[in-house]
């Protein structure tokens, strides 16, 4: 999805919003929340101790089977949190598309990795290689009893020496007429043909 697009007659830069999404902060903190629940109830176990207000059952488990596994699952669960936290923290997918015209002629795909010597993830394409700008349509079944059949969108950059490489995502659930739109602008800032 993306946050801004600024434009000038000569640069088109599009914000590309990686893994800082509603969804993501929404599915660490409740991973985050439930591990800790967890863990509390097996050391609520371990100690047999009551920790929780509303329950004298909970330190009636004994700790071998049930305050061990109760332990382990909020362990695991800790982990999984704290590596959603710091994919957040690091943006990992994020970045920019940029299309120059005036200095380098080039398109540049500039994308967030994890942190390293390749942290920075850098695609240069020149102008003289994108040959279209294309919309391709692509029918997908979903459901398990009953199936749906939706019709997703992608815009891609048809270059000599790349193939074609995606501009949009599904997943950033863009509606058919903004898909087009952003078809269309590329295809007229780039000034080559719009191909469905």
């Amino acid at each position: 999805m993306n946050i801004f697009k600024k434009r000038s007659k000569e640069v088109l830069i599009y914000s590309i919003t990686g893994s800082r999404k509603i969804s993501n902060i929404f599915s660490a903190f409740i991973i985050l929340l439930g591990s800790l629940g967890l863990l509390l109830v097996a050391i609520s176990s371990y100690l047999g101790m009551d920790l929780f207000l509303f329950s004298e059952e909970i330190s009636k488990f004994p700790f071998i089977p049930q305050g061990a596994t109760m332990a382990f699952y909020g362990i695991g669960g800790l982990f999984i949190s704290f590596y959603l936290w710091w994919i957040i923290l690091w943006d990992i997918g994020g970045g920019f598309d940029i299309f120059d015209k005036k200095k380098k002629k080039e398109v540049c795909f500039l994308r967030w990795g994890f942190p390293g010597k390749n942290r920075r993830i850098i695609k240069k394409i020149p102008m003289n290689d994108i040959q279209s700008i294309r919309i391709i349509t692509g029918v997908q079944e979903r459901g398990i009893f009953t199936r749906t059949l939706t019709y997703e969108s992608i815009v891609y950059m048809e270059t000599i020496e790349q193939g074609f490489i995606p501009l949009t995502r599904i997943e950033d659930n863009l509606t058919p007429p903004e898909i087009a739109n952003r078809a269309g602008e590329l295809a007229f800032f780039l000034g080559v043909p719009l191909l469905y």
